[in-house]
Parts: structure tokens; sequence; C-alpha cells
């Protein structure tokens, strides 16, 4: 008996050096590459690239253009092989386009939100409709990159048959998911950042992800608790070191877009009250008329159902869901379960 529990002893022993050595050797490990599914470059804006991924056996007519974030890297919607948004849609037979705005510079401090729908969205599906040869094409929108899109097909002369948002903030009087002070600041236009812009031109990505640890919290060592619990899963240490790579991954924001997000969206809530305008048009949501999905998560802690759901009623549509599914604002795109969503919906809205 004494030898065994020595054994014993010694297995648990081995057990935890080796869970210890994986969960340093997961946090100092290099960053994980992303990007699996094949694509090609269509056409470049400044920083921004536009990428066409082909349909693996090309089933329907009309296209898919994904808008993503000003906050984070697309790179979440090919996270990887076998939970990657894009790889499922291609293998679906969808044409897909990716408008990847890049990592803006000081250069690039005066891009505002309407320079960024008016210039890039709207060539960029341009471009995707002269590549792709299509008589259509479907815009889909995921977090601010979805509040971009429903700006742009609301004024779109383009021929948009279906619009899709995603966890997309529309209604933005509800902030409920900001640290309260600085819900309470923007709502009330008491936050001044023109000495902030002026000095640094755009918000470093070192802000962008104090504000989004600031939402999450006090949550958020959690994801390190749970890495240490399961250290032993390799398969597991994989997955959560990709997406701490992604998470960590922020962008800078221009200038110019912080400020028309503070003033125009936050603190004049425009984009609702139909007064928000795009180079001197305006973006009033009920010129929409493309067929609409608009997707909210059950458990997001950013973006609530009752910014989301306000288009809804918005937008002059007659072909209109809301889906209301469970997981949190980042499952939606990790998991790959979008592109089976979107495949559900368009699959009938994407021929002739």
């Amino acid at each position: 008996m004494p030898t065994n529990t020595a054994n014993n002893e010694s297995s648990i022993l081995e057990k935890e050096q080796k869970r210890w050595e994986r969960f340093f050797k997961t946090l100092n490990s290099g960053d994980f590459r992303f990007g699996h599914t094949s694509r090609q470059l269509v056409w470049k804006k400044n920083k921004a690239t536009l990428w066409h991924y082909p349909a693996q056996t090309k089933k329907y007519d009309v296209p898919i253009f994904i808008v993503y974030s000003l906050f984070n890297q697309p790179t979440i919607l090919d996270f990887a092989p076998g939970s990657s948004v894009l790889e499922g849609l291609v293998n679906r037979g969808y044409d897909v386009y990716l408008l990847d705005w890049g990592i803006a510079g000081y250069e690039d401090k005066n891009i505002s939100i309407e320079d960024y729908v008016a210039s890039y969205i709207k060539k960029g599906v341009q471009r995707s409709l002269r590549h792709s040869g299509a008589e259509e094409i479907s815009v889909v929108g995921y977090c601010l990159g979805g509040t971009l899109a429903a700006m742009y097909a609301s004024i779109a002369e383009e021929p948009i048959k279906n619009l899709v948002t995603a966890a997309v903030p529309i209604d933005f009087s509800v902030a409920a998911s900001l640290p309260e002070n600085w819900a309470e600041a923007m709502l009330e236009g008491n936050m001044n950042l023109d000495r902030f812009i002026e000095v640094y031109g755009l918000v470093p990505p070192v802000y962008v992800e104090a504000m989004f640890r600031s939402i999450t919290s006090p949550v958020y060592n959690t994801p390190y608790t749970l890495l240490l619990s399961r250290a032993h899963d390799q398969r597991f240490t994989e997955k959560w070191h990709r997406m701490n790579t992604w998470t960590k991954g922020h962008v800078p924001l221009t200038g110019g877009a912080f400020k028309q997000l503070n003033e125009d969206l936050f603190k004049g809530n425009k984009l609702v009250k139909g007064e928000f305008t795009i180079h001197g048009k305006k973006a009033d949501l009920k010129n929409i008329k493309a067929n609409l999905l608009a997707v909210s998560m059950k458990s997001d802690n950013l973006i609530p159902e009752e910014q989301s759901k306000p288009i809804m009623d918005l937008v002059s549509s007659e072909d209109k869901t809301f889906l209301r599914i469970e997981g949190g604002h980042v499952n939606l795109a990790m998991s790959g379960k979008f592109a089976g969503i979107l495949d559900d919906w368009l699959s009938e809205r994407s021929t002739k």
C-alpha cells in the first residue's frame, strides 16, 4: 500500500507539473497564423484590401460582401479550419468578398465614418459586382461593421438583394454595455476628445483594448483561470491561444471616425432619427428595401438586443427576420456556426 500511495502521489505530481508547463508555454508561445481559406486580392484602397474567397463549387448567383468592425481585424471570421465562417460559406457554394480595413496610421486621422461608407464600402461593392459579374449582391455586416453596412444600404444605388446585420449597434441611446461613466459622458456630450485626437490623430489599440476590457470587467481574468484548469488538453489550449491572440489584435481607430461615432451616434443617435448624413446624402434606414436578417446574441455583453432590434421597425423591407440565438458577441464568429445561419436564410434568397 505505501508503494502504491507513493506511485499515485508521483503520478499526480507529474500531471500537475505538465499542466503548469503547458499553461506557461501557451501564455508565452508565438502568435497563431489566421487565414486558412483560399483567397485572391481584388482591390486595394489606402490601407484597405478587398479579398475574394471563391466558392468551392458555386451554387448561388448572389455573392456575399462582408463588412467587419473598425475595432478589430477580421481574422476571427477565418478562425481555424473547421470553425471558419469564410470556409463554411465557400464550402456551401457562395462566392464571398471581405473588406479588410487594414491598420490605420496617423496620416489617416481625418477619415470619418461617412468616408468609410462612401469611399470604401460603396467602391468595394462596386468592385465585387464587377469582379463576380453578378446582377445583385448580399451585404453582411458584423458589429460596428453592420452599422456601416446599414448606413450604406440606406443610400446605395447598387443592387443589394439581401442585408444581414449581426450583433450590430443601431440605437445608440442604449449604452448599457459601456462603463457607466463612459456611457453618461457620451450620451450627455461631456466627453471632449478634441485634444486627445489632436495629439494622437487616432485612438491607439491600447486604448481600444482598455475600453473592451472595462466592458468585460470583472470577469476578464476568467479565461486565464479556465486555461489553467484545462491546460492538460492540447486541443483546448490551441483554441484558447488563437482566441487570446485575436482579442489582443485591436487596431487603431481614426480620430475622424471616433469623433463622428461620439458626436453623431452616441450623443446624437442620428441613425435612428434619420438624421445621419453621408457626404450630404441622408442615410435614412427607411430607404432600405432589401431582404433583411437581423441577428442578436442572447449572452452578448457588448451589444444588447435593445441596440440591434430597432432596425426591424426602421427599414421598409417586406421580407425581414429577427433571429435571437444562444451565445455571446464573439461566439457567433469564432465557432463558424454563423455560416450555417447565413446559409439557412440566404440559400432561398441568393438565386436569380
